[in-house]
């Protein structure tokens, strides 16, 4: 009877290359890979033609689906290739690491005894009766040490990732590494400080006590595929066998789901945040398909790269990058070159030192966007099911890429592509990103789809809301509101459940909008969800829903909010009165929206009313005059009374800054077309005194400052030509009465305040 335990590192195309190899030579009769036993029932779809990796197993805990664990492959992991070589042999093929469903549960254990520690420590992290807390890991606050990186050392090497590929990865057909594997890090696990970690007692435990089930049935010649870490542990058998027993007796466990899901390079890379990836996914499947490969073929896709980019690349500069990566290596004395020579002579030779080349080289070729498959007709939730036969239907295909979708409304299938999207949205599954969609009318919209792994936890997470997308969404939402007691979270549901097309979730949303804001008193509350309700309307037309009821809400609010509002706006601080001007602004164009004549009306005797009364917030006043001047209620000399007496010297002069700060929101251009209000501005500037002014020029220049490039131009061209001004009669003043070079020395002050640099002003 032979045991072989073969240790590797988790997707690497050298351990695999060397693990398929083993097999081939030895023929064992079983094959006991690391990974979870309770997907011993997954392995039968490993070999059908379309699971194609990057693929993962996604186990959870099905009470808490956010308990969640992803076992991903590579079609170079060793694993992997382990798998393929015992389902193409027809061996018995096993799973051998903890079970999850026992991980979960003394993971919860651990964390409720945490949670209790926390609540009983002193100061010190002790217990009540002084003792440390004990969890899975005794020692979870001592510093990690990679154990590669100290054989990285003592060969005077400082990168572990770099010594193990050059050591391990780039052998081919050598059997012994694995024996020279095991001796390393026996050696580590001897050298290296002790550490209590029951977790990995009990995992290693169990796993030798798979390998002592399998010679119980008479396997005589047993193939072990562990990390490398694991591989001294694993063997000695009979010595371990009591205490293996007694570790493990009477473990807690919990129920546990599991089904295959796609898996990407991007997320199985380092940088995504994978704690077993790997930093080069996309060089390590080149190494895998072309292992003999000199650096000719990889700088050919870096060629073809570049010039898809528009790059002029030739063969000479491929053959000169070749010629220096071998340069590179044996000046190193390295036994071939690595992706670090390889990218230096990218950057060199293909880039011309330009480094920025080097993130799109990273991207697209290094890290790589592939993206595995997955058989439709495996076992999953019913939600995740419906979810991929819509995505099948509406071909919104699953890509690791971004990728963008423009969907005119117009058309039954981009209607129900967007309905899908909205529905995903709502039920806070991530896939699309909704952007802004160029060209007028509503009937367009703007999606940006981009697939990661994660929403598969979310998609079984929302599973018990319903089995199909339609169902679950209705539920999730209603659950939602009645959990709300906030117009603003309300109506913003309902927004979105509109173009989602939930009729049971927009009746409730309806209901509770009604209820609530007959029973609300705060005019803040009802100013926010004003915006929302609004826009529902606009979808009348283009997804055919009847949106009479919600404006008729809409204006039922926008009254008691006239009637409110004078009210809210007298006695405020600063900061209330910026985050009600805000609301103020949004309010206003909704109103436009909805075209109403009597909400017009009512609207415009609400700002009037705010305006006439002199304890209103300066800059609300200011806003709700430029509004009605907007609207040509107010014009001509009552619009310059009521500038001249809101702007008068008799005034704070921070209240002036501030109510003209609310008139010119949003639009400079009155300034341009009107002469009388520009001569006001600028004769009560200029006979501000200096100490005044320092303390008025901030909030004048905030209110420049949000004027347009062109509106700012013109403004500083205007103060640039002195004759523009008018004497008090509105006359313009001949040229023996006016002090040009007075007027001259106050354009810059003027250009100051209008954010233009004076050094391209040609005064």
């Amino acid at each position: 009877m032979a045991v072989h335990i073969l240790g590797i590192r988790h997707h690497g195309p050298g351990s695999a290359r060397n693990v398929k190899a083993f097999l081939e030579e030895t023929n064992p009769d079983v094959v006991l890979v690391e990974g979870p036993p309770d997907a011993d029932h997954l392995l039968e779809w490993s070999n059908h033609e379309e699971l194609k990796p990057p693929v993962s197993i996604l186990v959870y805990e099905s009470e808490n689906p956010k308990k969640a664990v992803f076992y991903p492959f590579a079609e170079f992991s060793p694993e992997w290739q382990a798998i393929q070589y015992a389902k193409r042999n027809k061996l018995p093929l096993h799973f051998m690491d903890l079970p999850l469903n026992h991980q979960f549960a003394l993971s919860n254990i651990a964390a409720e005894t945490d949670s209790q520690s926390a609540e009983n420590s002193d100061t010190n992290g002790n217990n009540a009766d002084g003792e440390p807390s004990e969890g899975l890991n005794n020692d979870i606050t001592a510093e990690y040490i990679d154990p590669i990186s100290l054989l990285a050392q003592a060969a005077g090497m400082d990168d572990g990732e770099k010594w193990w590929e050059q050591q391990f990865e780039n052998r081919i057909d050598n059997h012994e590494v694995f024996e020279a594997v095991r001796e390393a890090m026996q050696v580590l696990r001897e050298t290296l400080p002790s550490k209590e970690n029951k977790l990995e007692q009990l995992r290693e435990a169990y796993m030798r006590k798979v390998i002592r089930q399998v010679e119980k049935e008479k396997f005589q010649n047993i193939a072990v595929i562990c990390g490398a870490w694991h591989a001294p542990a694993l063997n000695d058998l009979k010595n371990t066998s009591k205490a293996d027993n007694e570790i493990l007796k009477g473990l807690a466990k919990v129920k546990t789901e599991c089904t295959w899901t796609p898996w990407t390079y991007n997320r199985l890379s380092l940088y995504s945040g994978y704690g077993a990836g790997i930093e080069s996914p996309g060089w390590y499947h080149h190494l895998w398909n072309y292992s003999e490969d000199d650096g000719t073929r990889w700088f050919v896709k870096v060629a073809k790269l570049l010039r898809l980019k528009g790059m002029d690349v030739s063969v000479a500069h491929v053959i000169e990058a070749v010629r220096l990566t071998h340069s590179l290596a044996a000046i190193r004395k390295l036994s071939k070159p690595g992706l670090e020579e390889m990218i230096e002579a990218t950057l060199v030779v293909l880039c011309s030192g330009e480094s920025i080349l080097l993130d799109l080289i990273h991207s697209e070729l290094i890290v790589s966007d592939c993206i595995g498959t997955v058989p439709t007709e495996i076992p999953k939730p019913p939600l995740q099911l419906d979810i991929e036969k819509l995505q099948k239907k509406l071909r919104l295909g699953v890509s690791a890429e971004s990728k963008a979708y423009i969907l005119d409304l117009r058309k039954d299938n981009d209607l129900e592509k967007s309905i899908f999207l909205h529905r995903l949205e709502l039920l806070e599954i991530k896939w699309g990103n909704k952007q802004h969609a160029e060209g007028k009318g509503t009937f367009k919209e703007q999606w940006t789809l981009q697939w990661i792994p994660s929403l598969a936890i979310d998609i079984i997470e929302k599973g018990s809301w319903g089995n199909t997308l339609e169902d679950a969404a209705n539920s999730f939402v209603i659950n939602k509101s009645a959990q709300s007691d906030s117009l603003a979270e309300i109506t913003a549901l309902l927004e979105g459940s509109i173009p989602a097309e939930l009729p049971k979730a927009i009746d409730a949303l309806i209901l509770k909008i009604q209820n609530l804001a007959a029973t609300s008193g705060d005019v803040i509350q009802l100013m926010k969800a004003i915006p929302s309700l609004v826009n529902v309307s606009r979808y009348g037309n283009v997804r055919k829903t009847d949106a009479d009821l919600v404006s008729n809400i809409a204006k039922n609010m926008i009254t008691r909010i006239c009637i409110s509002l004078p009210a809210a706006c007298v006695s405020v601080n600063e900061d209330a009165s910026a985050h009600l001007l805000e609301l103020v602004f949004k309010l206003n164009d909704s109103i436009n929206i909805l075209s109403d004549q009597d909400i017009f009306v009512q609207w415009q005797q609400t700002l009037s009313s705010i305006r006439r009364n002199h304890n209103s917030s300066p800059v609300i006043s200011g806003y709700t005059t430029r509004l009605l001047y907007d609207q040509r209620i107010l014009t001509g000399e009552q619009l310059i009374n009521t500038f001249s007496y809101s702007m008068s010297f008799a005034n704070d002069a921070e209240k002036a800054a501030s109510w003209l700060e609310g008139f010119l929101k949003g639009s400079g251009t009155i300034l341009l077309v009107d002469s009388a209000l520009w001569n006001l501005i600028n004769n009560w500037v200029a006979d501000l005194s200096e100490e005044v002014f320092v303390q008025v020029l901030p909030l004048l220049r905030r209110t420049f400052s949000e004027f347009t490039n062109s509106e700012r131009r013109k403004l500083g061209e205007k103060a640039k030509d002195g004759n523009i001004l008018t004497n008090k009669s509105n006359q313009k003043p001949s040229e023996e009465s006016f002090d040009f070079t007075k007027a001259k020395k106050g354009i810059p002050v003027v250009l100051q305040l209008l954010g233009i640099d004076q050094t391209k002003v040609n005064i």
